[in-house]
C-alpha cells in the first residue's frame, strides 16, 4: 500500500514566514530611504517623481504578467531566486554615481573627521580635475593659466631663489629661434607645394575650420558641465530604477501565489493572512534598523549603509527561497482570474468607490513615502529619527490586524470604516506641512498607521464580498495595484511638479484638501448607493428552524446533507493530484 504524503501546514505557514520576513526587512532598509538617496546625488523634485513614478508604472504592468508567466512554465522557484539575485546586483549598481546633493549631517559626526573625509575626496577626485582644466587651457587658450595653490607656491620659490634674467633672455630668445625656424620650413614646404594665393586661401579655411571645431567643442564641453551631467545622470538611474523594478516585481505575487496554492489544496485558505502581519514587522525592522544603523556609523560609511544592508538580507533569503512551500494546481486554477475580478469591480457601486479610494489614497501615500524624509531633512533630522518615525507606521497597521474580526463583529457595514480612514490620512498630511521639529511626527505617524490599517480593512472586505469562487486573491489584487502601483505612480509625477513649483508645504496641504473633499463626496455617495447585503445562510437556517416543525427540519437538514454530499461527490477529482 503506497503511504499517503504528509502536509506540514503550520510549518509551511511559519516557513514562509519567516522569508517574507527578511524580504521586507530588506526592502524596508533601502526603499523608504531611497527618495532622500536621490536627493543627495543632486536630482530636483520633479527628476524623483519622475523615476518613481516610472517604477510604479513598471511594477503596474510587470507584476501580473510575471506571475502569469512563472505559472504557466511552473518556474515560481527559480524567478524567486533569480529575482533575489538580480535584484540585489543591480541595486548596487546605484553606488556607482557620485553625491552632488546634499546630504544628511549627523550631530555625532566630529569635525575632524568630516574634514578628512572632506580632504580625501578632494584628494581623489584633484587628478580628475586637473587634467580636464589642463585640456581645456590647452585647447582653448593661448596662456598658460596655472591654479591659486600654483601660483602661490611658485611666488615662494621664486622669493627664495635668485634669479637670473639672462638666462631667463636666452632661454627665451631659442625659443622663438626654435618656433621661427620650424615655421619657416614649413612655410617653405607649403610655398613649394602651391602657389602664394592658394596657401592663402588653405591657411584662412584651415583657421575658420579650427575656430569652428574649439568653439562647438568648447558649447559641447560647456553644455555638458553646466546642464548635461544632471540629466544624464537622471536617465542612467532611470535605466537602472526600470532593470531594478523588472528583476524585483514578480517575487512577491509569485510567493503568494505558491503558498496560496498549497494551503487552498489542504483546505487550509484561511491561514494566508498570517503572513500579512510579519511581513509589515519585517518592514518596521528594516527601516528602524537602518536608520539607527545609518546614525551611529554616518562618518564611517555613509548612507551607502541602505545598500549594503539591503545585499546583505537578500543574501541571506536565498537559502530560504529554495525551501518556499509552493504548489501549482494542474486543475484547480480558474483560467482569466484577473479579468474576472476586474468585471466584477466594475459591476458593484460599492467597489468602484473603493477602487477610486484606493486611487486617491494610493497618490497621497506615495506623497507622503516620496517626500516626508525630504521635509524631515530641512528640519535637519537625523536618520535615527527618520528610521524611527518611518516604522510606526507599519507597527501600528501590525497591531491592527488583529482587529479585523472585532471590527467585523460591531460593525455591520465596512463602508463606514472607510471614509475615517480617509479623514485621518488628511489629518495627517495637514500636520506634515506644520512641522517644526522631526519628533512632533509621532504622534501623527500613530494616527496614519491606524488609518492605513482602517482603509486596508475596508478594502479586503469589500473584494471578499464581490468575489466569486476562485477569485478572492484576484479581487484582492486589483485594490492592491490600485493602491501601490496606479495611484502612486500618478501622484509621484503631480508632487515632484507641485514641489518643484511651490513647495513641500503646499504639496501636503493639496493632498490633504484633497482627501478632505473626498472624504465628503465618499460619505454622500455611500448613502445615495443602495447597499446590497450578503445572504448569511447559517442566521438564515437558524431563523427558519424556529418556525418549521419537527418534520419541516428534518426534511431541510435532509436536503442540506444531500447537497453536501453530491458537492463533494462532483468535487472527488481535486483530491486525486
Amino acid at each position: 500500500m503506497k503511504r499517503s504524503k504528509q502536509w506540514d501546514v503550520r510549518g509551511a505557514v511559519g516557513f514562509a514566514a519567516l522569508f517574507h520576513f527578511l524580504y521586507a526587512c530588506a526592502i524596508g532598509c533601502l526603499l523608504p530611504f531611497l527618495t532622500l538617496y536621490l536627493r543627495h546625488l543632486g536630482l530636483t523634485a520633479v527628476m524623483t517623481g519622475a523615476i518613481m513614478a516610472v517604477k510604479h508604472i513598471v511594477a503596474l504592468v510587470w507584476r501580473p504578467l510575471s506571475c502569469i508567466l512563472a505559472r504557466r512554465h511552473n518556474k515560481r522557484r527559480t524567478v524567486i531566486i533569480g529575482s533575489l539575485i538580480c535584484s540585489a546586483a543591480v541595486a548596487s549598481t546605484l553606488l556607482l554615481f557620485p553625491p552632488t546633493g546634499m546630504s544628511t549631517e549627523n550631530r555625532s559626526c566630529n569635525i575632524s573627521q568630516q574634514n578628512t573625509v572632506h580632504e580625501l575626496s578632494s584628494t581623489t577626485l584633484k587628478p580628475r580635475t586637473t587634467l580636464q582644466k589642463f585640456a581645456t587651457s590647452v585647447v582653448y587658450s593661448t596662456e598658460h593659466k596655472m591654479r591659486p595653490t600654483q601660483e602661490h607656491n611658485n611666488t615662494k620659490h621664486i622669493s627664495a631663489m635668485p634669479v637670473n634674467f639672462s638666462a631667463l633672455h636666452n632661454t627665451q630668445s631659442t625659443t622663438e629661434a626654435t618656433t621661427s625656424s620650424y615655421s619657416g620650413r614649413q612655410a617653405s614646404s607649403v610655398v613649394q607645394m602651391a602657389s602664394p594665393g592658394m596657401r592663402r586661401r588653405s591657411l584662412m579655411e584651415h583657421e575658420q575650420k579650427q575656430q569652428e571645431n574649439n568653439k562647438i567643442q568648447y558649447e559641447f564641453l560647456g553644455s555638458l558641465k553646466i546642464m548635461d551631467t544632471q540629466h544624464q545622470m537622471f536617465f542612467l538611474i532611470m535605466i537602472i530604477i526600470i532593470f531594478w523594478e523588472i528583476l524585483a516585481a514578480p517575487l512577491t505575487w509569485t510567493a503568494d501565489d505558491g503558498l496560496h496554492e498549497y494551503l487552498d489544496f489542504v483546505d487550509a485558505t484561511e491561514r494566508h493572512q498570517a503572513i500579512k502581519p510579519w511581513r509589515l514587522l519585517g518592514i518596521a525592522g528594516g527601516m528602524g534598523c537602518s536608520g539607527i544603523l545609518v546614525s551611529f556609523l554616518y562618518c564611517l560609511i555613509g548612507t551607502v549603509l541602505h545598500f549594503y544592508t539591503y545585499i546583505l538580507l537578500m543574501v541571506l533569503a536565498m537559502p530560504l527561497a529554495g525551501l518556499l512551500p509552493l504548489y501549482r494546481h494542474k486543475r484547480e486554477h480558474v483560467p482569466g482570474a484577473g479579468l474576472k475580478a476586474l468585471h466584477l469591480v466594475r459591476g458593484d457601486p460599492q467597489a468602484l468607490l473603493c477602487a477610486v479610494t484606493a486611487v486617491l489614497t494610493g497618490m497621497a501615500g506615495s506623497v507622503v513615502s516620496n517626500f516626508l524624509l525630504w521635509q524631515m531633512q530641512d528640519h535637519h533630522a537625523t536618520e535615527l529619527q527618520m528610521g524611527i518615525t518611518l516604522a510606526v507606521v507599519p507597527l501600528c497597521q501590525a497591531a491592527f490586524a488583529p482587529l479585523n474580526g472585532c471590527l467585523s463583529r460591531l460593525l455591520k457595514f465596512h463602508g463606514r470604516l472607510l471614509p475615517l480612514g480617509i479623514l485621518g490620512l488628511s489629518l495627517q498630511c495637514l500636520s506634515y506641512s506644520f512641522m517644526q521639529t522631526p519628533w512632533t511626527v509621532l504622534p501623527v505617524q500613530v494616527l496614519a498607521g491606524i488609518s492605513v490599517g482602517a482603509l486596508w480593512w475596508s478594502l479586503e472586505a469589500q473584494s471578499s464580498d464581490i468575489a466569486s469562487p476562485g477569485t478572492e486573491l484576484a479581487v484582492k489584487r486589483v485594490f492592491e495595484a490600485l493602491y501601490l502601483d496606479l495611484g502612486a505612480g500618478v501622484g509621484s509625477v503631480a508632487a515632484g511638479f507641485v514641489v518643484q513649483r511651490f513647495g513641500i508645504k503646499v504639496l501636503f496641504q493639496g493632498t490633504a484638501a484633497m482627501l478632505g473633499l473626498w472624504c465628503i463626496s465618499l460619505v454622500v455617495m455611500q448613502w445615495r448607493i443602495p447597499r446590497q447585503r450578503r445572504i448569511n445562510y447559517s442566521r438564515l437556517l437558524a431563523a427558519g428552524a424556529s418556525e418549521m416543525s419537527e418534520s419541516d427540519t428534518e426534511q431541510e437538514n435532509d436536503w442540506l446533507e444531500k447537497a453536501i454530499e453530491d458537492d463533494k461527490g462532483n468535487n472527488n477529482w481535486r483530491r486525486l493530484d
